[in-house]
């Protein structure tokens, strides 16, 4: 299986953190944070890795190279870095799967990120999205997500004023090969960004994609302080173990 892992990002809400280096060489858990996602992928049975650098992209593939523990790595460039679904893509290209994972790289996941694999192999469903309960205060930081009767995505609102529910997407998502039609189908939105939100709204007018909860912690590193709180979290914290990610040695 195939993962895109966005990482195109100047991180300019992190510094001084970044003032030398691009958000995803910041360190947590003593290790940099891309590698930190990677491994967290390969434990769900993933092989390949498209990572979209923009910002200092030398740095990163200095770092990575050719490889991760054996797995190849192919870069795509994000030119102008326009939003997430801009950023995705900029990958259609290097993509060589009909089915892949994609993740914000700038998360740190101790959770049930297997299941969203699952459930993109769950017969008649073509995408899922790992969501999460958060409290009030903090859904405007995100995508909102509002379901439909079946517990379906029915729509994805970014980072509202007034969130309509405390449901949000955690950044990490699973599509099939027509998400790339959906990012050229959308408009730039007020913000001047293509959204991945809007991607996954017109993306989910012909697909079924499912909401997956997330079990577990996940922390979004945007701010000094959510590194902070990810390596308190990660004191004490095992790697999952393969059964608890939901990997299966028949991803391929």
């Amino acid at each position: 299986m195939e993962a895109i892992v966005l990482a195109a990002g100047r991180g300019s809400r992190l510094e001084p953190l970044t003032d030398d280096r691009p958000k995803g060489l910041v360190e947590v858990g003593g290790r940099p944070l891309l590698v930190d996602c990677l491994d967290q992928l390969l434990s769900v049975g993933v092989d390949r890795f498209v990572l979209v650098v923009g910002y200092e992209a030398g740095q990163i593939i200095d770092h990575f190279g050719e490889e991760h523990r054996g797995r190849p790595i192919t870069y795509a460039h994000q030119s102008e870095r326009d939003g997430v679904a801009s950023a995705l893509l900029a990958a259609e290209e290097c993509v060589t799967d009909d089915e892949f994972l994609v993740m914000l790289g700038d998360n740190v996941f101790r959770a049930n990120i297997g299941a969203v694999v699952g459930a993109l192999r769950t017969e008649g469903t073509d995408g899922a999205v790992l969501v999460e309960e958060v409290a009030p205060s903090a859904a405007s930081r995100y995508g909102v997500c509002q379901l439909d009767e079946r517990g379906q995505i029915d729509s994805i609102v970014e980072k509202p004023d007034d969130p309509p529910s405390t449901l949000v997407a955690t950044g990490l998502y699973a599509f099939t090969d027509g998400i790339f039609d959906a990012c050229r189908r959308i408009e730039s939105s007020d913000r001047g960004e293509y959204e991945i939100s809007d991607a996954i709204d017109e993306y989910a007018t012909e697909h079924d994609v499912e909401a997956v909860p997330l079990d577990g912690w996940r922390v979004d590193i945007g701010y000094p302080r959510d590194r902070n709180e990810a390596n308190r979290r990660l004191v004490g914290d095992s790697p999952i173990p393969r059964e608890r990610a939901g990997a299966s040695e028949s991803f391929d």
